[in-house]
């Protein structure tokens, strides 16, 4: 009879664990107890240094980078294999890591899809979250999402649906390196297709806007990168895929005076029954 889940000695299973964004100091117990303690590891990395780096702490480290492959591959294509690779370990009875950028669960598919796929089919799958860019975003540029509010949205979805913005709020675009791309298969865009993201902005936005650009430290030695541009000039500013665009709010917010009215009648009530 093959051998199931169910009868295996030795049940696979898979955690999904963020390195954080600065390489060494963000790493958590935790997350490196997953390295350590399993059979195989995958890098999801995309720097070399990095993954030297984390041979050694685990002697069979397997980057996954080799699937991008060349010419119009599809990232599409390639994130689905990385799930099949990493799901072929763990139905062979494998303690599988699989080691992401920041947090394994933020712009990522395959560790979201790769942890599913293991539950439904009985193997254990655990993500262990990391420090993501986000995070390090709010330290660097002194954005405290509490106090306007903050709205997040990957670049090219405000141009391929009707998105709603508050102008009143933050608003952080993440991947304007690509903004526009159908085809998964380009790792940049032109400025044309910033100018399209700025049209839609504009609606919204008046064109002297400021906006922040800002990349990350990814090594110890780094420091943060951020630079300011007016909205209008967005286009002609080169942008790399690991940069994030911040857009301050633009508007005030707006006091709703009909519900502060009511609470405020809400808090005379309870003044006068006690």
């Amino acid at each position: 009879m093959p051998e199931t889940p169910e009868t295996s000695e030795a049940r696979g299973s898979i955690a999904c664990v963020g390195l954080g964004m600065t390489l060494g100091s963000h790493l958590t117990p935790l997350a490196r107890s997953h390295i350590e303690q399993s059979d195989v590891v995958f890098a999801a990395l995309s720097d070399g240094v990095v993954e030297l780096w984390l041979e050694r702490m685990h002697p069979d480290v397997r980057s996954l980078q080799p699937y991008y492959g060349k010419g119009d591959k599809s990232r599409a294509i390639t994130y689905r294999e990385w799930v099949e690779v990493m799901m072929a370990e763990v139905r062979a009875g494998k303690r599988v890591c699989a080691v992401f950028y920041g947090h394994p669960g933020i712009f990522a598919w395959s560790p979201h899809e790769v942890i599913k796929q293991a539950r439904a089919e009985g193997y254990a799958a655990h993500m262990e979250p990391g420090i993501s860019a986000e995070d390090c975003l709010y330290a660097d540029v002194g954005i405290d999402p509490g106090r306007f509010g903050c709205q997040h949205y990957e670049a090219s979805q405000l141009l391929f649906y009707e998105t709603p913005l508050n102008p009143c709020a933050c608003l952080v675009l993440w991947q304007v390196g690509l903004v526009g791309d159908r085809s998964m298969k380009r790792f940049s865009t032109g400025p044309e297709y910033r100018q399209v993201l700025v049209d839609v902005l504009s609606r919204d936005y008046p064109l002297d806007h400021e906006v922040i650009i800002y990349r990350g430290a990814t090594l110890p030695i780094e420091q943060p990168r951020i630079r300011r541009v007016p909205l209008r000039d967005l286009p002609e500013t080169a942008i790399s895929a690991e940069e994030t665009v911040i857009l301050p709010p633009a508007s005030r917010l707006r006091s709703n005076h009909g519900v502060r009215a009511r609470l405020a009648a809400l808090d005379q009530s309870v003044i006068q029954s006690n």
